[in-house]
């Protein structure tokens, strides 16, 4: 009887811790996310839209504010022709892919509803990796060290959107990724995907 009494102490005492947290659970830890990315690269002339995937993990120091680092790998290019009688764009792979890295604070306005609006900056680097020892030729020329497989410090303010229902949400960011060689170099960047919060 003695053994069946001390069992049910312990297992009220460990319910009713869990059966707190449970009610109050408001996730508010960090996130963890993947993305679709868009990189314009627009030093070259005409600049080349980028598409890629990517990665973002972030843990809150404070209920507005949370340090995030992401990841993202460019796979593919889009080429986009104009006619006088419209337009057409199509996917094609590239020997230049970049790869971006950036870490840094997002401050998130309002802790309070599904959808907050939210800033970002961040430092990292994105690097040029030429999959093929042969030239790009004039394309080359136009970007000059980067088509070698060269890595770039970069510095990225964005802003955007996220919406959360519980612990599944979507995000959308819109930033310039600013590399510098031979000076800055202003680049569109555009991500969106779902994240979870834990």
């Amino acid at each position: 009887m003695k053994r069946i009494a001390l069992f049910a102490l312990l297992a009220s005492c460990l319910a009713i811790p869990s059966l707190s947290m449970a009610q109050d659970q408001t996730y508010d830890h960090g996130e963890v996310g993947v993305f679709a990315d868009y990189l314009r690269f627009s030093q070259s002339d005409p600049a080349i839209n980028f598409v890629g995937v990517g990665g973002r993990v972030g843990f809150n120091v404070h209920p507005n504010v949370s340090l995030e680092a992401e990841m993202a790998y460019d796979f593919g290019r889009n080429i986009t022709t104009f006619f006088d009688n419209g337009g057409t764009t199509s996917f094609a792979t590239t020997r230049l892919r970049p790869l971006t890295g950036l870490f840094g604070p997002k401050f998130t306005a309002g802790t309070s509803g599904p959808f907050r609006a939210f800033v970002t900056g961040k430092l990292g680097f994105v690097n040029f990796a030429n999959t093929s020892d042969l030239s790009l030729g004039a394309f080359g020329n136009q970007i000059g060290g980067v088509t070698d497989g060269a890595t770039k410090f970069a510095v990225y303010p964005g802003a955007g959107i996220e919406g959360f229902w519980g612990p599944v949400g979507l995000r959308l960011e819109v930033g310039d990724t600013i590399y510098f060689a031979d000076g800055a170099q202003n680049n569109l960047r555009i991500s969106f995907g779902p994240h979870f919060r834990f």
